[in-house]
C-alpha cells in the first residue's frame, strides 16, 4: 500500500477494507487542495488493489468534514476543471468498488455531497449535515444537483439545496440519504462491521450489482459535475459571493 501524500489524509487496510480517514481535527477536517488530491489517490489505489473489496471513508470521531477550507480554496490558482477537488469528485463517481461512509459531527458541503456517491452510509446521532451553497452565493457541486433529486425527489431536494439549512442525521435517514443512525460510541464500529460484511461477499457479484444499480449514471454525473463547475466558477465571481467571502475573512481577522 502506498502512503498518503498528505498528512491530513490517512490510509489503512483492515482485512479487505481500504480505510480513508480525514484527519485535520484542529480545523474541523476542512479540506485543502492537497487533501482532495490524497482522497482521490486513495480511491484510485483502493480500486486498483486486488485484495481490497470495499472502501470506507471516515473522519475523526467528532467531525466528518466541515467542507472546503475557504482560505485554500480561494488561494488556489489552478483552473477550475483541474482542481484536486474535481479529481476527487470524479474518483467517487468512477469507483467500481462499493464505498461505505461513517459520519459524525459536521458533514458540510462536500461532506454531504460526497455521500450521494456512497453505497452505505452510517451516521452518529450527533451528526448534522448541510448543503449551504445558496447561502454562500454558489450552486451545488459533485453532481448533487442531479443525484439528490434522483434519490429523494424534487421537493425534498429543493428544501435541502435551496434553503441550505442544517439538518439532522435522523432527518437524513427519514429522507433516504443515509442507512442508519447510531449512538456516537457505536457508529464507527457499526459501519466497519458492515464494510467487513460486504467485503466478505463475492467481490465480482457485489461490484457487478453496484454497476447494475448505477447503470447509465456515471456518464450523466460526469457531465453534470462539469456543468455545475462552470456555474460555480461564474457565481464565485459575483458580488453576492464575493461579499460573503470577504465577510468570512473579516470575521477571521477580528477573531
Amino acid at each position: 500500500m502506498k502512503d498518503s501524500a498528505d498528512e491530513n489524509i490517512r490510509y489503512s487496510i483492515e482485512g479487505k477494507v481500504f480505510i480513508i480517514e480525514i484527519h485535520r481535527p484542529e480545523k474541523k477536517n476542512a479540506l485543502l487542495p492537497g487533501m482532495y488530491a490524497a482522497l482521490a489517490a486513495g480511491l484510485r489505489q483502493a480500486n486498483e488493489t486486488v485484495d481490497v473489496n470495499v472502501i470506507l471513508i471516515r473522519g475523526v470521531d467528532d467531525c466528518f468534514t466541515s467542507g472546503n477550507d475557504v482560505s485554500g480554496f480561494i488561494a488556489s490558482a489552478t483552473p477550475s476543471a483541474e482542481r484536486p477537488s474535481v479529481a476527487f469528485m470524479n474518483a467517487l463517481n468512477e469507483s467500481a468498488k462499493p464505498i461505505v461512509a461513517a459520519i459524525s459531527g459536521l458533514a458540510i458541503g462536500i461532506g454531504t455531497t460526497l455521500l450521494f456517491h456512497c453505497d452505505l452510509i452510517y451516521a452518529s446521532d450527533s451528526c448534522f449535515l448541510q448543503l449551504p451553497f445558496s447561502r454562500l452565493g454558489l450552486c451545488p457541486e459533485a453532481g448533487s444537483s442531479y443525484l439528490l433529486p434522483k434519490q429523494i425527489g424534487h421537493v425534498r431536494a429543493a428544501e435541502l439545496l435551496l434553503l441550505g439549512e442544517r439538518f439532522s442525521a435522523s432527518k437524513a435517514k427519514e429522507y433516504g440519504i443515509i442507512n442508519e443512525v447510531l449512538p456516537q460510541d457505536q457508529y464507527l464500529e457499526f459501519a466497519m462491521n458492515k464494510a467487513q460484511e460486504l467485503a466478505a461477499l463475492p467481490a465480482d457479484s457485489v461490484q457487478t450489482s453496484k454497476a447494475l444499480i448505477k447503470r447509465g449514471q456515471q456518464s450523466a454525473v460526469s457531465e453534470i459535475i462539469g456543468i455545475e463547475l462552470d456555474e460555480f466558477a461564474r457565481l464565485l465571481e459575483t458580488p453576492d459571493a464575493q461579499a460573503i467571502v470577504q465577510a468570512f475573512f473579516d470575521k477571521k481577522k477580528s477573531a
